[in-house]
């Protein structure tokens, strides 16, 4: 699609998935072992042949900007790039991005100058597998000013969402970010009985937004220059119900918000189950990451099951089950993972720890269960991670409760005998 521009939204601070994001970007957040979020929206755009995307950046960026330049290098015949477009004062506009709105408003001054008819913004943080062109022929053949990705959703996670109700013919009506279960229990549903555009269940009466706009170009720029508002489900997108046509793109298939630990947790422990809801691996349309000449993993005398492992990881006589296992991971013998989520690390460990220091992985005989490790942290001998008296939130020695699920930080250290 050579008239499509994606724009991606890099994200704020990303205070929901601390400490995940205590030295990072949400999109530069590693999932499945191997990937990072940012690597879910470029590959579908990708598949759907859009060569041209721009990554908003802001907060703890480093990582993602050094992520997307190894990662994507398009043939210099091709016109194609995917290039980070930071949050920058300027004298017109001496403040950071406000918003998802905001942002693109911010950075138009560097994307308008591309010819495009129509524009697409992603979120940075989602996990979906979508084609992007059925998106762009429901855009065209209704005629649309803007069309916006919606997905059914149960009563309990719409209170958590934005929820948009529509006439029979799928004009948008309305949007109510977040309503209160009174609120949606008077709404009834998203769509009124014999809707000619979509259809919701008894289980799922709702339609909320995916965070995923597709713009002709002109509504676009007119929108952000007309409405002051920092935000499009709260200000651009209710302000153009009146003057445009804003219709849906019904989108069935799995989707995941990752933005806090608990759906971080379940979106990569589905991965390991039998007949996963998503999956990485697809012959016709696969996921992209940076690319890594790292050997196959060794597994000395393991019982694992249903679990992900990636390259480069050394287990010696471990237990492994419902665990995501990610790259250059070290267990040793005698540890037990049960799901949990071990997101790797960044190097080899070819020297020794520092006295009284664990060595870089989960060391002997330690017990996990409900544990995301982060990336180059270190799990001493005879460790115990399982939230056996089930706190929701805590700050520990070397790790955090979230959820109920322990979080061991990027670079953390759990001290040899350590209980959690």
């Amino acid at each position: 699609m050579t008239d499509v521009l994606a724009l991606i939204l890099g994200g704020g601070q990303g205070k929901r998935l601390f400490p995940l994001t205590q030295m990072r970007s949400k999109p530069a957040v590693p999932i499945g072992g191997k990937y990072r979020l940012i690597d879910i929206p470029i590959s579908n755009c990708l598949h759907a042949d859009i060569r041209r995307i721009f990554v908003l950046t802001q907060f703890n960026s480093a990582s993602l900007n050094r992520h997307v330049a190894q990662s994507y290098r398009m043939d210099l015949f091709s016109g194609g790039f995917v290039e980070i477009l930071a949050a920058e004062q300027t004298p017109d506009n001496p403040h950071w991005f406000q918003g998802t709105a905001d942002a693109v408003r911010q950075a138009s001054r560097h994307f308008t100058q591309y010819d495009a008819a129509y524009y697409l913004i992603l979120a940075g943080d989602h996990l979906y597998r979508m084609d992007f062109n059925a998106l762009r022929t429901t855009h065209i053949d209704h005629g649309a000013d803007i069309t916006i990705a919606a997905q059914p959703a149960s009563a309990r996670d719409a209170t958590g969402m934005g929820i948009f109700r529509f006439d029979r013919e799928g004009r948008l009506l309305a949007f109510e970010e977040k309503p209160n279960a009174a609120r949606l229990a008077e709404m009834g549903s998203s769509v009124p009985p014999g809707s000619t555009f979509a259809t919701t269940s008894a289980a799922k009466p709702f339609l909320a937004s995916m965070g995923i706009y597709f713009f002709s170009r002109n509504v676009l720029l007119e929108a952000l220059e007309r409405e002051p508002g920092v935000d499009f489900g709260h200000q651009i997108i209710p302000a153009a119900l009146v003057s445009h046509k804003v219709t849906p793109f019904v989108f069935g298939d799995y989707w995941a918000d990752v933005g806090t630990i608990a759906s971080f947790y379940e979106a990569n422990i589905s991965l390991t189950q039998r007949g996963a809801p998503f999956k990485f691996y697809d012959p016709q349309r696969p996921f992209f990451t940076h690319p890594r000449f790292l050997p196959g993993s060794v597994c000395n005398d393991c019982a694992i099951d249903q679990a992900v492992i990636s390259g480069g990881c050394y287990l010696d006589r471990c237990t492994i089950r419902q665990s995501i296992v990610g790259i250059r991971t070290n267990i040793q013998t005698g540890s037990v993972v049960t799901r949990s989520v071990l997101l790797g690390a960044d190097f080899f460990e070819s020297e020794p720890a520092a006295d009284g220091v664990p060595r870089l992985g989960v060391g002997r005989n330690a017990v996990l269960d409900r544990v995301i490790v982060d990336k180059n942290a270190r799990i001493g001998d005879g460790v115990r991670l399982l939230n056996e008296q089930h706190v929701d939130e805590a700050d520990g020695d070397g790790f955090y409760i979230r959820n109920g699920i322990i979080v061991v930080p990027k670079g953390g250290v759990v001290k040899t005998g350590a209980v959690v």
